[in-house]
């Protein structure tokens, strides 16, 4: 019952779930799909880290490689983006082992976007990202 539930309506499923945990009926529960929502909700959580360091980089080789384009529309997209990466990071602190890979990727999809916005070919832009996590979170760091 539970697993048809969640097939063909996730909202009532969720709901129910939430009632039969709340009131203790653990062994009507649908583990295997909590289970996998469960997980679900973490990888949700570093794609979410990934989307925004791709904006920022996005802007930072744009702020870099289109100097004469350079505004306050960019930089408070910069600020914003790093305000909410640092509180993401600080709801979600163990992501932060996995900075290194999340940043190579979110570089690596930044390539395309800061390509794409700006008409440059990709190649002019390094292959891996140039700044640490350090620099790209100082709010007084843009790069020349």
């Amino acid at each position: 019952m539970n697993t048809i539930l969640y097939d063909t309506d996730f909202y009532a499923w969720t709901n129910q779930q939430a009632a039969l945990l709340r009131t203790g009926k653990l062994a009507d529960i649908d583990i295997e799909n909590i289970a996998e929502e469960v997980e679900d909700m973490g990888k949700k959580l570093q794609r979410e880290l990934v989307s925004r360091l791709k904006v920022l980089f996005i802007h930072l080789l744009k702020w870099q490689y289109q100097p004469g384009h350079q505004g306050n529309s960019w930089q408070y997209t910069i600020e914003e983006q790093r305000t909410e990466l640092a509180d993401h990071i600080k709801d979600n602190p163990s992501l932060k082992h996995k900075l290194p890979e999340i940043i190579e990727r979110a570089y690596r999809y930044a390539i395309t976007g800061a390509a794409k916005e700006t008409g440059l070919p990709k190649n002019i832009f390094p292959n891996s990202c140039p700044w640490t996590f350090e620099q790209v979170m100082d709010n007084e760091f843009l790069p020349k």
